[in-house]
């Protein structure tokens, strides 16, 4: 069998593995509403019937009755539920799932987040461990929500999605594309179908535009595509069949050192883009690159970074000959279409050297070879020119060593007799044509025939040949020399991919390993610029945002200075994500090359390469391994700012589980004497003594029970310790009782209260909303100047109610509001006092855990306003109060 032909261990391995576990199935949409579920619960139907043991893991209907009568026939699995920050949140039981054990499981929304508490935080590492269990999943994504798309669908649609799906998910998943016109969903839109009818009006505006839809309805098929073809190609690779397969093209772009190799290239962008296809240029690394002058490697070196800015991908593949490396390449990568240039060669040159173009046309079956005609070529030479000539010293040495044989035969001349003796002189043909090539093959085979025909065919000491077998020696010679230097130079030209490739797999290898073991930023840049100036011979420097300005973190050599249009560059590759500087398109003034160090966290930081000898500031023999360098030393950054970013998560995490101690027993510890001193000054107050002192007294004594209150309650927020007691509360009562408890802190301004008896009640906790209004109150009276109104409204707007606490004073400084529900920010100002900055955050609390909305902002007229927003969902509808005005239960 031959090799090529041979099975795939790889892909044995993974056919192993999928079939080990159970299948996944997903029902791939470009949007919401195109019928995901309503599929998934088809399909589910038709298994069912057919006899399989289907059972529904989870579904949202999100209120469609056709999608909630699907579900009649099935087993329903009970949702688990979770108490969460006291609301009950309902997420899909795993183990209940996993004791039923069904054949097939029906798991709605593939990317959902599991509320806090659950096994996995990720609905898709659930599914991971149903199909674990032998579990066969049919699931539902839309096409936003895959990792790799997130950032291409937001750049169009403005809508980033938080809830993501890492790409391997899909790998070996059967992909079903779930598709509607763009018309008919918006028409489903408007219909009430999707949304209701306030959230569809926005939709349509935003991420439900025709162009949107259009543009996603592509990226799902085309994904849908990618992930077929990628699973026909590990079938075909485990079953060892040779040939082009899949369900898309694949191209390759072949770079050399010709003239006009980036038209080349641009012909392969543009076919690539007419196909819908991924591209690849690639250059065939041969011993005759090492004898390429100047000019043309900087050809090759531009042909490939013209590739990349293009979109496409880069390789090199070393081989003996071109024309084998690109065979062998188009093999392994399954390419359906080559593009490759052509010169104008003479006949003879074809016929002595052959055509790369026919011989890719005679033996890549299947495969669509474009020929790029590239005109007339300019001082073309053979890959046996092109090799290195020996220096004009070294050519002695052929004659050398058959005068060195010469005394050797002439002694053993009297013991062999003469016609032994040419046997010697395979000696010298051999060592030169492996020392020197052909060329000193045959100068050995002359002077090898020459002194064999002088100093031993009679007649001695003359060049006559008398006898025709001496001829046929000589032809012998010959023959031996051109085969051996064949064979020798084979055997270098491995020699040398192998000897080039080992030294730079060694170098990356070991760069790896060293940062790896890196802990700092500086450390980490020291051995980035290090590395890159060792290997490529180049300056280097390593620079990154500090606050507002730029920093050189490392730099070889270290005095490096960044002039103004070095740090323009710098900005624009920081900003941009692309290259800038030295030979770009942008800023190419700069006498410094930027690159991006890119990750999914962002552009990190920006390396800077100069030619300290002039020219282009990366060898172009070492461009890949520049890129192959920078992506190392991306991650390594990456890591590092992880490693970073992790640390600073486990020091806050400390501070605040510090801090929640201290509050927790400053709150309960001061808490009984305090108690004592306020009952005592009550009972002084109640026995009827009065005097300026004891009113101070009463009243700071009253402040530090509310402070020591709102620690007490903030310990609860941070612990999740509320267990708020939902019932219908009449927002007239809870304001009227706000306003008595905060009477005596109130005195000193004009309260205004303005909330209408006729708005629905609310499902909240009226204890918690009363502590909510307090906080709010108290903190209009300290800020607002006395003798200032303080207004307390509620009203309806859109569907939902809004309670809101307004006064007269400066008002929030610009960009706090955002900040303001944080614990112990203050919004100070000149004029405002301010408490201990706990009484909004407990606000912030207490709402979330009620499912209330606190914001912040100005009055159009000047002062502050505060908000409680109730949604439509905690409003009591008329259809829900009894006759006596109850809530039914």
């Amino acid at each position: 069998m031959a090799e090529k032909d041979r099975p795939s261990p790889d892909a044995l391995l993974k056919q192993a593995a999928r079939e080990s576990r159970g299948r996944l199935k997903v029902l791939l949409g470009a949007a919401p509403g195109v019928g995901k579920t309503y599929e998934m619960l088809r399909e589910g139907a038709d298994r069912l019937k057919a006899g399989e043991d289907v059972v529904v893991g989870i579904v949202e209907t999100h209120g469609r009755a056709d999608t909630a009568a699907l579900t009649a026939p099935f087993e329903i699995i009970p949702r688990r539920r979770i108490d969460h920050g006291g609301h009950v949140l309902e997420e899909m039981d795993l183990d209940a799932l996993l004791g039923r054990h069904p054949k097939i499981a029906l798991v709605d929304e593939l990317a959902h987040s599991n509320a806090p508490g659950s096994r996995h935080p990720k609905r898709w590492q659930d599914i991971e461990e149903l199909r674990d269990a032998g579990i066969d999943v049919v699931t539902t994504v839309n096409i936003q929500h895959i990792e790799s798309l997130n950032d291409i669908v937001a750049s169009f649609t403005h809508v980033r999605v938080k809830e993501t799906v890492p790409d391997h998910v899909l790998e070996d998943a059967e992909i079903e594309v779930v598709d509607l016109p763009a018309d008919e969903l918006i028409a489903r839109l408007k219909a009430g179908k999707v949304y209701k009818a306030g959230e569809a009006e926005r939709a349509l505006g935003n991420f439900f535009g025709k162009t949107n839809l259009q543009a996603l309805r592509e990226l799902a098929l085309r994904r849908a595509a990618q992930v077929v073809d990628r699973q026909m190609l590990d079938q075909v690779e485990a079953a060892g069949t040779p040939g082009t397969w899949g369900a898309g093209e694949r191209l390759l772009v072949a770079v050399s050192d010709a003239p006009g190799s980036d038209a080349v290239v641009r012909a392969g962008k543009r076919l690539a883009d007419a196909m819908k296809a991924p591209w690849t240029a690639v250059v065939i690394e041969t011993p005759r690159l090492e004898g390429l002058d100047a000019p043309a490697r900087e050809r090759i070196a531009d042909a490939l970074r013209l590739a990349v800015s293009l979109g496409g991908s880069v390789a090199a593949v070393p081989a003996a000959t071109v024309t084998d490396g690109l065979l062998s390449h188009a093999v392994e990568t399954r390419i359906t279409q080559i593009v490759v240039g052509k010169s104008r060669r003479s006949w003879w040159f074809e016929l002595r050297h052959g055509s790369v173009v026919d011989r890719l046309v005679r033996e890549l079956e299947g495969v669509s070879v474009h020929v790029v005609p590239l005109g007339q070529a300019e001082g073309a030479v053979s890959s046996r020119a092109a090799r290195p000539r020996a220096s004009d010293w070294r050519w002695l040495a052929a004659p050398a060593l058959v005068a060195l044989v010469v005394p050797v035969g002439l002694a053993l001349e009297p013991l062999l007799g003469y016609g032994a003796i040419d046997l010697l002189f395979l000696l010298p043909v051999v060592m030169s044509a492996s020392l020197l090539g052909l060329r000193g093959g045959l100068l050995a085979t002359v002077c090898s025939a020459l002194a064999y025909n002088f100093f031993f065919l009679p007649p001695v000491h003359t060049f006559t040949i008398t006898d025709p077998r001496n001829v046929i020696t000589l032809l012998l010679l010959a023959a031996v020399a051109v085969v051996v230097s064949e064979l020798a130079g084979r055997l270098k030209v491995r020699a040398t991919i192998g000897s080039r490739q080992a030294r730079e797999n060694a170098a990356i290898a070991a760069f790896g390993q060293r940062l790896a073991a890196l802990s700092t930023e500086d450390e980490t840049g020291r051995a980035i610029v290090d590395e890159l100036s060792g290997l490529l011979g180049v300056n280097s420097v390593l620079v990154l945002r500090d606050g507002a300005g730029l920093k050189i973190c490392a730099a070889t050599p270290s005095d490096v200075r960044l002039d103004s249009i070095d740090e323009a560059s710098v900005e624009w590759t920081l900003d941009r994500g692309t290259p800038a500087g030295a030979l770009t398109d942008t800023l190419a003034a700069s006498e410094w090359q930027f690159h991006p160090l890119k990750t999914s966290l962002g552009v990190l930081a920006a390396i800077g390469v100069s030619n300290p000898d002039g020219g282009h500031p990366i060898p172009s023999d070492r461009s890949l391994l520049f890129t192959t360098l920078v992506g190392q030393s991306a991650l390594a950054w990456e890591r590092i700012r992880l490693e970073a970013d992790a640390r600073t998560v486990g020091e806050l995490r400390s501070r605040d589980e510090l801090r929640s101690t201290l509050l927790a027993s400053i709150g309960h510890d001061l808490r009984t004497p305090l108690t004592a001193v306020v009952g005592a000054v009550d009972a002084l107050r109640s026995e009827g003594v009065r005097s300026p002192r004891l009113d101070l007294l009463w009243r700071e004594t009253r402040r530090l029970s509310r402070f020591f209150s709102d620690l007490i309650d903030m310990t609860r927020v941070e612990a999740n310790a509320i267990a708020p007691r939902i019932e219908a509360v009449d927002l007239t009562d809870a304001a009227a009782a706000a306003l008595a408890d905060m009477e005596s802190d109130l005195a000193g301004h004009d309260v205004v209260r303005d909330v209408p008896a006729d708005l629905p009640l609310v499902r909240t906790d009226a204890r918690l909303l009363n502590h909510m209004l307090i906080n709010l109150l108290s903190n209009a009276a300290a800020y607002a100047p006395a003798g200032s109104a303080i207004r307390l409204s509620a009203a309806l707007e859109g569907d939902a109610l809004v309670l809101a606490v307004e006064d007269e004073g400066p008002g929030l400084p610009i960009g706090l509001a955002e900040r303001l529900f944080d614990r112990f920010q203050r919004g100070d100002v000149s004029d405002r006092t301010g408490g201990t900055g706990l009484g909004l955050a407990i606000v912030k609390g207490f709402g979330d855990a009620l499912g209330i909305e606190p914001a912040a902002g100005n009055r159009p007229g000047g002062g502050a306003r505060f908000t409680l927003r109730f949604p439509q969902s905690l409003l009591v509808q008329p259809a829900e109060l009894d006759p006596a005005g109850e809530e039914v239960r």
